[in-house]
C-alpha cells in the first residue's frame, strides 16, 4: 500500500494511491487524521483499518494522481534521525577515508529544512556548495526501545525515499554537521510511504540511484549498508525512543557532487534532482535560488 500526504482546497489530506488514483481518505471518513504521523501514533502503528477505509471507498473519493500537490510523507514527524557515512564507498570519497566509523555516524535534521515531492530546494544565498544525497527512509510506526535485532523491524510502518541535501560549506566548518545539513528547504522526502509488507525485510537489496538533470550520479544498493536498518534501530534505540511517525535517513552512496572530479558538482538554479529507490519510487525536486 501506498500512503501519501497531499494538499487540496489548503487543507492537508491523507491518500493511498491506487493506479493512476488517490482515494482521499477524508472523504471516507473526516474523522481519521489527516497526516501519517498522528495516524500512526493514534493507531500504533495499525495500518489495517486504514487498507479497509480505501477498498471501501466510494467512487467519488477517488482523485486523479496527476496534478496532486504532495505533502511531506510525515507532515509532522517526532524526530527525524540521519546516518552518515553508512556506505563505505561514500566514506572512502570524502574526508573520513582514513577513519573508518566503527559505529553509526548520527545527527539530525529540522522539519524546515525539509520540501515534498514536486516542491523546488532551495540553494542558499549563503553559500553555492549545495549537494544531493539520495537515500533510503525509515518511517517508525510503534513505539520502541532496547530492540533486538530479531525484532527491530518489526517498529517500521513503511519506508520513502529521501534527499539528504547538504550545504558542504557550513558542514565542514566543525566537526559537527548540523548547520550544513539544515539549511531551509535544502532536503526532501517523498513521494510516499510504501508499506513494510510490501518490501524486503529492513529495505534490504533494494537499487538506489540519484539523477541529476537526466544523469546518473549515484547508482549502489542497500545491501551495500555497512550498518543495516535492523542494527541502526538496534543501536538507537539503546538510548533512544522511537515513536510513531518518527522518520530515519540511511546515508547516502558514493558519487555526491563534492566528491566529483576534476571539479565538483553543485546543484544550481534550473537544476532538477531525482532519487530512485526500486519498489519505493521516484522523489524529485527542481533547484531554486533563494530569493
Amino acid at each position: 500500500m501506498k500512503i501519501v500526504g497531499f494538499e487540496a482546497n489548503n487543507k492537508m489530506r491523507l491518500g493511498v494511491v491506487d493506479g493512476d488514483n488517490v482515494i482521499d481518505i477524508q472523504a471516507v471518513d473526516a474523522s481519521v487524521p489527516s497526516d501519517l504521523g498522528d495516524y500512526l501514533r493514534a493507531n500504533n502503528g495499525d495500518l489495517k483499518p486504514l487498507a479497509a477505509l480505501a477498498a471501501s471507498a466510494p467512487a467519488s473519493a477517488r482523485i486523479p494522481l496527476a496534478g496532486l500537490k504532495f505533502t511531506l510523507p510525515v507532515a509532522r514527524p517526532g524526530k527525524i534521525i540521519c546516518l552518515g557515512l553508512n556506505y563505505l564507498d561514500h566514506v572512502k570519497e570524502g574526508p573520513q577515508k582514513d577513519n573508518i566509523p566503527k559505529f553509526q555516524s548520527i545527527f539530525f535534521r529540522m522539519l524546515t529544512s525539509l520540501t515534498p515531492h514536486l516542491t523546488p530546494l532551495i540553494r542558499p544565498k549563503k553559500s553555492i556548495q549545495l549537494d544531493y544525497e539520495g537515500e533510503m527512509v525509515v518511517i517508525i510506526g510503534k513505539c520502541a526501545k532496547h530492540l533486538t535485532l530479531e525484532n527491530a523491524t518489526d517498529c517500521i510502518a513503511g519506508y520513502s525515499v529521501g534527499n539528504e541535501g547538504s550545504v558542504r560549506e557550513y558542514q565542514r566548518h566543525t566537526t559537527q554537521w548540523g548547520m550544513g545539513k539544515n539549511f531551509d528547504k535544502t532536503g526532501s522526502v517523498g513521494p510516499w510511504m510504501v508499506t513494510a509488507d510490501e518490501l524486503p525485510k529492513g529495505g534490504k537489496g533494494l537499487k538506489i540511484e540519484t539523477r541529476l538533470n537526466g544523469n546518473s550520479m549515484q547508482s549502489s544498493n542497500t545491501d551495500l549498508f555497512m550498518f543495516p536498518v535492523a542494527e541502526s534501530l538496534v543501536y538507537l534505540t539503546e538510548g533512544i525512543t522511537l515513536e510513531p511517525g518518527d522518520i530515519l535517513f540511511t546515508g547516502t552512496p558514493s558519487g555526491v557532487g563534492h566528491a566529483r572530479k576534476p571539479e565538483p558538482v553543485w546543484m544550481k538554479q534550473g537544476d532538477t534532482v531525482e532519487v530512485e529507490v526500486q519498489g519505493i519510487g521516484v522523489l524529485k525536486n527542481s533547484i531554486e535560488d533563494e530569493k
